[in-house]
């Protein structure tokens, strides 16, 4: 009997710090990050990009016990979906930038008589930058595999109702007993450079889409937050990226307390355990702040097992 495997698709990180410079280096790499014309030109300026900032990030990924939380997480929740899926799905995740690559992934499944194999990026929106890098990363190297089955995919989720439910409950959480009027919620958006924006990419719709769909929500539940606000964080370099910045909107309501929900990840990694645990906290204490709180990804949460099941069986 043929089977179908659900695949989880995300960006990677670091498994060691040996695996840093590897990171960076197949990042930059890539056309849909750096966007020039010129391979030639691309393979450079990555080479510099990864020399000049491979030192500051092994010491990030040290502080984070030597590597990137992202993969221990999706292990997590790949075992949590495979027992919900049972015995006919196969669950398995594979990452862009870092092992396990696409092509080790499709590897494990040549003999396994797959009928399907469903394709489910862990970025809610859609952005050329991750679900467009991963989806074509995935089909290129199924392509080499010449394995005879069909690939299904979904290109964004962020107007599912079970999935953004999870949100909320992590809110909730994160709040504690707290008086929701004595805080403004942050909805952080990882940035991208505005000339990708204005290229066609239909991120920043998406982002602020999905900010309306929470503001609707946190007023059926009665989460009076004094307000709600839309930022976007991990701006690199000189060029424009998309405004308003973390900082920015910190600065704007330092007098109040704040929650952050990282709207643009589904699974924890440097840019939540770090950048805005550990770099953002430390500005909004120099802004004064008394109250700080950063809320945790889904990552292996049961509302989001229940979305992605919901997600693999609506696609079906």
């Amino acid at each position: 009997m043929k089977k179908n495997a659900v695949i989880l698709l995300n960006m990677g990180g670091p498994n060691n710090l040996h695996e840093v410079e590897l990171f960076l280096k197949n990042m930059f790499n890539d056309p849909n990050i750096l966007t020039m014309k010129s391979a030639l030109l691309r393979k450079f300026v990555a080479g510099s990009i990864t020399f000049m900032r491979a030192e500051h990030s092994q010491e990030i990924y040290r502080e984070l016990g030597g590597k990137s939380p992202i993969v221990d997480h999706t292990n997590a929740l790949v075992a949590k979906l495979q027992e919900r899926l049972g015995t006919n799905v196969i669950v398995d995740f594979a990452m862009r930038y870092t092992p396990p690559f696409a092509s080790e992934v499709l590897e494990s499944l040549k003999d396994k008589e797959i009928d399907k194999i469903y394709l489910i990026p862990m970025y809610p929106q859609f952005s050329t930058t991750t679900t467009k890098s991963s989806l074509e990363d995935f089909e290129e190297e199924f392509q080499k595999s010449g394995m005879d089955a069909l690939l299904v995919e979904i290109k964004h989720y962020f107007e599912n109702e079970t999935y953004n439910r999870g949100v909320i409950e992590r809110i909730k959480e994160t709040m504690g007993d707290d008086n929701y009027t004595d805080y403004d919620i942050i909805f952080s958006a990882h940035g991208l450079p505005q000339k990708i924006v204005d290229a066609g990419d239909p991120y920043q719709r998406h982002v602020e889409r999905h900010v309306a769909i929470f503001q609707e929500m946190l007023k059926k539940e009665k989460m009076d937050f004094h307000q709600v606000h839309l930022a976007y964080q991990s701006k690199v370099g000189p060029m424009a990226w998309l405004t308003p910045s973390l900082e920015t909107s910190l600065e704007k309501v330092r007098n109040r307390g704040v929650i952050i929900y990282p709207i643009a990840f589904t699974i924890d990694n440097s840019e939540t355990d770090f950048e805005l645990e550990v770099e953002y906290r430390e500005i909004a204490e120099n802004f004064g702040f008394k109250n700080y709180k950063v809320c945790r990804c889904l990552n292996d949460s049961p509302l989001f097992v229940d979305a992605l099941e919901e997600i693999y069986t609506k696609m079906q």
